[in-house]
């Protein structure tokens, strides 16, 4: 049986756009891949704590979480991945630190196929609210 993992991640959108970051490592399906900033939840964790210590630890972002915009199960060839994506409100700047590039992508300008797969699920169901 293929590990199970609860990953939560943050949509945070400002003025119609939405932060993608691009990964510069990891399996082959979501390498050079966009991304929402999370992370896995640790053990003792919610998931709004998981998030805001992802974003400080990736990003060195503050962020207040909001409510859950979506939840996927996407089955990937090691494991399988139990995503929630909340929106959140940016608090401070970010700097990168795990990731090879941040853009500000227009919400109606999401390409699904140029995000990692769990995250493309999201996406579409994002767009679709848009």
């Amino acid at each position: 049986m293929k590990n199970q993992l609860e990953v939560v991640g943050a949509a945070i959108i400002e003025d119609g756009k939405v932060l993608a970051l691009r990964r510069k490592s990891g399996i082959a399906e979501v390498v050079h891949k966009y991304e929402f900033v999370g992370g896995k939840i640790e053990k003792g964790e919610t998931r709004e704590q998981a998030l805001t210590r992802e974003c400080e630890e990736e990003l060195s972002l503050n962020i207040s979480v909001k409510e859950a915009l979506a939840e996927v199960c996407h089955e990937y060839p090691e494991f399988i991945v139990h995503l929630t994506i909340y929106r959140c409100e940016r608090l401070s700047d970010f700097t990168l630190k795990e990731h090879e590039e941040a853009r500000w992508i227009p919400l109606l300008e999401l390409t699904p196929e140029n995000w990692a797969p769990a995250d493309a699920d999201i996406i579409k169901k994002i767009k679709s609210k848009a």
